[in-house]
Order: C-alpha cells, then sequence, then structure tokens
C-alpha cells in the first residue's frame, strides 16, 4: 500500500517515496562526489579522488544504485517504496566505500575514466546478502553462485552475509570458492550458518575453510556465527593460512577466554592488522588478556573494537597497557564494558600515545569522575584531530567538567559530543556549553541527555550550539526541565526546530529540590555566577 497522511481538509491521501525526483538524486550526486573527495575516516585509510574524478565516479554510484533500487521496487509496485530508497542508500554507501578501496584511476592519454572501467570495479564484488534471510540448499547454491563460475570472472571479494548454508550448499560451493583462491582478497562469511544445528555448522564451517586456505586476504569477516572455540577451530586451515590478513571481523561471535587464545593460536602473523572487531562477545578478563597478546602483535593496529565484551578492571587493565604499544589508532571502541577507575586511569595513558586518533568511542565503562578526568586531560593534549567523543553512562559528576570543558574546547574538529546519562547537572551542563561557545564549526551532535539537568543548564546549553552551521541533533531529553525551561529551549530553537531533539522524557517535578540542592532559582544564579567563566584550551 502507499503511505497515507491527511490533507488540511482532512481527506487520505497517497504518498509515493520510490523513484526520487531528479533533483534529490543530483543532490545526492553532490553528496557523494563531496565523500569521494574531502578528508574522512574512509579517504584518510584509503586516500581521495580529485574533484573532477569523484563526480564522475559519483555520476555512475548513483546510476547504478539507482537502476538497483528501481528492479527492487517494480517487483512490489504495491508498496509505497520505503524498501527501494532503504535499498538505494545502502548501495550508494557500498559502492563509495568500493571505489575509495580501489583508488584513483590512472587517465589514459588524458582521457577520463569511463564507465566501463568503474563497472569492472564494481564486477570484483559478488554479494548475495541482499534481499530476506533465508536457507540456501544444493539447488538454489548452484543457481546463486553461478556467476562465480564464468571463466576468467574478477571478483576479488565475496559476501555470503544473511544465507544460511547447509551442507548440501556448502558441498556445492566447495570446488567453486577453491577455484577462486588465486585471486579473492576480502571474504564475508558473516551470518551465514544461522539456524542450523551445533554439528552441521560446524561441518559447513570446516568445509568452507578448506575451500579457502591459502587465499591472500586482506580482509575476513566471521561475525554473527556463535563461533565459540570450536567454530574458531572449525576455521583452522583457514586462518592458519593467513599471513597477510589487514581486517578481521570476529563480532557477536561467542567469542570466549578459549576462543580468543585460538584465534592468537591459530593465526600465524597478525603483524599488518589495521582493523581488529570483536563488539558482543562474552570475552570476560580472561579472555581480554588473550585478545591483548593480539593487539601487542599489530603494531599497525587503527582500528579497534572490543564493545560489549563483559571486561571488567583486571582485564581493561590488560587491553589498555596492550594499546600502549603502538601508535597508529585512528577509532578506538570499548563500549560498554566495567573498566572502573583503575582501568579507565590505565586507558588515559593509552590514548597519549595515540595522535592521530579521530573516534573515541567510551560509554559505560564506569569511568567515574577520576577515569573520565584522566581521559580529559589527555586528550585535551593530544589527538588534535578528534571528531567523535562518546563518555555516556560513567557515572561522571559536575566535579569532572572543568577538565571535560578543557578538552572540549581544544577539540575544535569534533562533530559529535555524547556525555549521556551522566550526573553533570546544571553546574557540569553550563561548563561544557561555555567550551563549546567558539568555534566548533563542524558540530553535528551533541546529547547531554538524563544529565539531571534544569532550565539554566538546558538554556545555556541551546544558546551555545544553536547557530552551529551544521548542527543537526541537540538532545536534552530525560532531565528536569521546567515548562518554563523547555518553553525558552524551544523559543530558542524557533528557527530550527528538526535539530532540538525529542523532550518526551523530560520531567518537570523532577527529584525534590532540597535533594538535588538546585531549584530553578538556584539554578539561574548559578548560570549567573558562571556566565563569565573562561574555558582555556592550554594551561
Amino acid at each position: 500500500m502507499d503511505a497515507t497522511t491527511m490533507n488540511p481538509e482532512g481527506r487520505a491521501f497517497s504518498i509515493k517515496l520510490w523513484p526520487p525526483s531528479q533533483t534529490t538524486r543530483l543532490l545526492l550526486v553532490e553528496r557523494m562526489a563531496n565523500n569521494l573527495s574531502t578528508p574522512s575516516i574512509f579517504t584518510r585509510k584509503y586516500g581521495s579522488l580529485s574533484k573532477e574524478e569523484a563526480r564522475e565516479n559519483a555520476k555512475q554510484i548513483e546510476e547504478v544504485a539507482f537502476s538497483t533500487a528501481n528492479q527492487h521496487y517494480e517487483k512490489e509496485p504495491d508498496g509505497d517504496g520505503g524498501s527501494a530508497v532503504q535499498l538505494y542508500a545502502k548501495e550508494c554507501s557500498k559502492l563509495i566505500l568500493e571505489v575509495l578501496k580501489r583508488g584513483p584511476i590512472t587517465k589514459v592519454d588524458g582521457e577520463e575514466p569511463t564507465s566501463k572501467t568503474f563497472n569492472e570495479a564494481c564486477e570484483t564484488v559478488f554479494d548475495i546478502s541482499k534481499g530476506q534471510r533465508a536457507f540456501v540448499e544444493a539447488e538454489e547454491a548452484e543457481e546463486l553462485l553461478r556467476p562465480l563460475k564464468e571463466p576468467g570472472n574478477s571478483y576479488t571479494k565475496i559476501c555470503f552475509s544473511n544465507r544460511s548454508f547447509g551442507l548440501g550448499a556448502a558441498r556445492v560451493a566447495e570446488p567453486i570458492l577453491a577455484s577462486l583462491k588465486d585471486q579473492l582478497k576480502e571474504v564475508d562469511l558473516s551470518d551465514f550458518i544461522a539456524g542450523r544445528s551445533e554439528g552441521e555448522a560446524l561441518e559447513v564451517m570446516a568445509i568452507f575453510s578448506e575451500a579457502l586456505e591459502g587465499c591472500v586476504l586482506k580482509s575476513l569477516d566471521l561475525s554473527n556465527n556463535a563461533l565459540g572455540e570450536k567454530g574458531v577451530r572449525a576455521f583452522g586451515a583457514l586462518l592458519k593460512s593467513q599471513s597477510s590478513l589487514e581486517e578481521l571481523y570476529l563480532m557477536n561471535d561467542g567469542i570466549s577466554e578459549e576462543a580468543a587464545r585460538a584465534v592468537c593460536e591459530l593465526i600465524p602473523s597478525i603483524k599488518k592488522f589495521s582493523l581488529l572487531q570483536f563488539h558482543n562477545n562474552m570475552t570476560g578478563d580472561e579472555g581480554a588478556h588473550a585478545i591483548s597478546e593480539v593487539v601487542k602483535q599489530s603494531p599497525m593496529l587503527e582500528d579497534f573494537r572490543c564493545s560489549s565484551t563483559r571486561i571488567g578492571s583486571d582485564g581493561g587493565v590488560a587491553l589498555s597497557e596492550a594499546l600502549q604499544t603502538f601508535t597508529n589508532l585512528k577509532k578506538l571502541d570499548l563500549r560498554d564494558n566495567m573498566f572502573g577507575v583503575e582501568a579507565g586511569v590505565a586507558l588515559s595513558k593509552a590514548l597519549a600515545k595515540h595522535a592521530d586518533l579521530t573516534e573515541a568511542y567510551l560509554s559505560y565503562l564506569n569511568l567515574e569522575d577520576e577515569g573520565a578526568v584522566a581521559i580529559a586531560n589527555v586528550l585535551k593534549e593530544s589527538a588534535s584531530a578528534l571528531e567523535v567523543l562518546e563518555m555516556a553512562g560513567n557515572d561522571i559528576t559536575a566535579e569532572a567538567a572543568p577538565a571535560l570543558a578543557a578538552c572540549i574546547a581544544a577539540k575544535q574538529l569534533i562533530t559529535k559530543l555524547n556525555l549521556a546519562e551522566n550526573e553533570l547537572r546544571d553546574e557540569g551542563a553550563i561548563q561544557v556549553s561555555k567550551a563549546l561557545e567558539d568555534g566548533h564549526a563542524q558540530l553535528k551532535e551533541v546529547d547531554l541527555s538524563s544529565n539531571f539537568m534544569r532550565r539554566a543548564g538546558a538554556r545555556c546549553l541551546a544558546r551555545a550550539v544553536v547557530h552551529k552551521p551544521g548542527l543537526k541533533l541537540l538532545n536534552i531529553n530525560g532531565n528536569f526541565i521546567s515548562d518554563e525551561g523547555i518553553d525558552e529551549v524551544k523559543s530558542i530553537f524557533n528557527e530550527f526546530p528538526n535539530v532540538l531533539g525529542s523532550l518526551d522524557e523530560n520531567d518537570p517535578e523532577g527529584e525534590d529540590d532540597n535533594e538535588s540542592g538546585e531549584g530553578e532559582d538556584e539554578g539561574d544564579e548559578l548560570e549567573s555566577k558562571l556566565k563569565n567563566l573562561e574555558v582555556h584550551q592550554e594551561d
């Protein structure tokens, strides 16, 4: 059915989300050209294109993505086109990354890169992950994998994610994959055994492992397969043959202590690792010690994710010490672990080593004020290009606000600041606001939700960020802002109502003033006292 809404006369009418207008398509081309030619975490890693080449590639990416999404839409003509829009965006994003990984195309005799050259680059990726999750048996595997059997194909990346391979399908895939050993560089086998029994799943993994043994891979994704130690060892043949691996994804894989040690044991060389992701595992402290050994042997590591892995203080200290052994980190994600203060202080010493850090995801680590201050003090003096700082849910109070504010003031390239679910109250919020007042032209998102903030803090923060040219969201939901304060904040954002996040969880009654020690009048007085507060970038 079409999406429906009501016109001013109360009559229902339908809205088609697909196809996009020509204006929308042209704007997307401009945005993608900008992504291909301007500094970002991806262009820093893979290199950027000239503006001329970026625009040409952006046009071709949009055409390919539009064609793919339009074919999808034609199969669901009675829908509103929402799924086609999502596929359109997903395809654009995927192809942008493929173009960046391919790098600039050398012109021949002054000629522009052609559409054929771009399409050849696209045809290096074989991806069957689109569409609904599905079981794959032998007969369907024969049809799905037919393009991989074509003589002279140039596929260097395969993605079998979102399809569950049974034994029959695995046996069909085995000789096909073996024939591609000399050309494959990236293999994505994430979520490819869902719903299978443990015995069948392990056998399927072993078949794929032996078929791919000897590939000289740059990237391997085995996420979302509930591997555990048995699964890791089922991939033993493949892992043992990898000496040039640069990227390894083991997210949501049941990576316990034993499984982590198996990873360490099986991969012969991890010196080229630039990316290592262990998100959402049951690693614990002992597993963290095993992962730390991997990290210590990865001097080129730039992107490390070990979030939601049940790591406590002991394991956090071990990981932090491992992070001190090299200097190349650009992205660090340790969210949702139980580090505590000791590990937080140890982490601050590690962060001092990584001057090129651009993204730091340090939420829900139980840092408390001491750990947060240690980290803020270090980041203030290093990581000059920091773009993302997340320290939500760390029991941070106004006591740590001066250090946080000084750090934030120094980070002029920051695009996202998340200090949600702390206890900054008005005093801390006002100091953070003062830090954001000057500069910060690239700021896009600020989150100080659930911080016991009242009217004065909300008002000060709103005034500090409302005119930032790139601001997309200010989230101050879940605080104790009075009805008058809410009206005041909305008035400040009168010209930009879509930038102010929802306030449906704000509690104007808040906690008892006697307990909080800060009513509306006291909040106004506090803002007045801090009116001339100066936040220094340098000591």
